[in-house]
């Protein structure tokens, strides 16, 4: 006699698994893993509420105009520390390239009287040339990234104090290098023409990232290597694009920067390197790679901004303001971790 089991009756226990509710952590888990700004996004309203809540001038007009004007540098620079770190690298040489680019961009046209355009032009063309040189140190040489703009750091670090001789280049207003400094009225807030070129070049970058073949191309390299080799993909060109796409983004910095102290400064920038990577990490970028959006990083470095300037008009000590912003990076690699590593 042939006895018939009901298969409906008694799922199977993988079946029983898969259909299995999602607990809360797993959802919390699959959102932010699906949007990886969510988070940052979430921090810098909340701190926007509280600081606001702190001190009533954080709102006011010209206070977020001042915020603005002061991410712009950062921000920017941030948009080709993206590109690179969503490969799985990173580039602490980045700083060093913007500051060797605005010193030859102000002694041009200071020294040499070239026009502002052609100076810009020749700003450009080095910014490019030094990170097409980080890129082929890793796709040629096949040297570790961390390694390879650590050693090109100094390098680029020796040749603008060299190049500088330690003076700093002072630049009138009306050239085309200035530009970017000057402000102009959005509304009732005033805002660098910096800014704008900041938010224009998040937009092209994003774009290209979000809608292109070599957008995704990029992600699948940072996110896994191999697979992506094995799929057809030329990693190396992926790579060494990233790096060059990150020297226009250091050039279009190098403008900023330039607009902003107002010529060329050897000492300009001391920082930018650690905070462009800073900027990257908070706004939910991946150090690990293949996880991570653009606008992100601009959300990280408004963070640190705004923590800064709360900070300042609660009467904090300075020192806390450097405090708060290692513990946001630390919290933002944990919450990375813990997305890389919980499974859904």
């Amino acid at each position: 006699m042939t006895t018939h089991v009901d298969s409906q009756a008694t799922p199977a226990p993988a079946e029983e698994f898969l259909n299995r509710p999602a607990t809360l952590s797993q959802r919390i888990h699959s959102v932010l893993h699906r949007q990886p700004a969510l988070s940052p996004a979430i921090v810098l309203v909340l701190a926007a509420i509280v600081f606001s809540l702190v001190n009533d001038r954080f709102y006011a007009l010209q206070n977020l105009s001042l915020v603005a004007q002061q991410v712009a540098v950062i921000g920017t620079l941030a948009v080709g520390q993206t590109v690179i770190i969503l490969t799985a690298g990173i580039d602490l040489s980045i700083g060093a390239v913007m500051v060797l680019a605005s010193l030859l961009m102000s002694k041009l046209v200071a020294d040499s009287g070239w026009p502002g355009g052609l100076a810009l032009l020749a700003g450009a063309v080095v910014a490019v040339a030094a990170q097409a040189v980080n890129g082929l140190l890793v796709t040629k040489v096949k040297l570790p990234p961390f390694i390879v703009t650590l050693g090109t750091l100094s390098v680029f670090t020796a040749i603008t104090l060299i190049y500088a001789k330690g003076q700093t280049i002072s630049l009138q207003p009306g050239n085309v290098l200035m530009w970017s400094g000057q402000t102009i009225a959005v509304g009732q807030l005033n805002l660098t023409y910096g800014v704008l070129l900041m938010i224009a070049l998040y937009a092209v970058v994003g774009y290209a990232l979000r809608y292109t073949a070599w957008g995704r191309h990029l992600y699948a390299v940072g996110d896994d290597i191999e697979a992506a080799r094995l799929a057809g993909i030329s990693v190396n060109r992926v790579l060494l694009s990233a790096y060059m796409l990150a020297g226009v983004t250091i050039a279009v910095a190098a403008w900023v920067l330039v607009g902003r102290v107002g010529g060329g400064d050897p000492n300009s920038g001391l920082n930018a390197n650690l905070q462009s990577i800073t900027a990257v990490v908070i706004g939910g970028t991946s150090l690990f790679g293949g996880r991570g959006v653009v606008f992100g990083s601009l959300i990280g470095a408004l963070i640190v901004q705004v923590f800064v300037n709360g900070l300042a008009l609660a009467g904090i000590d300075p020192n806390y303001q450097v405090l708060a912003v290692g513990v946001l990076v630390i919290a933002a690699v944990s919450v990375d971790q813990w997305i890389r590593s919980v499974k859904s």
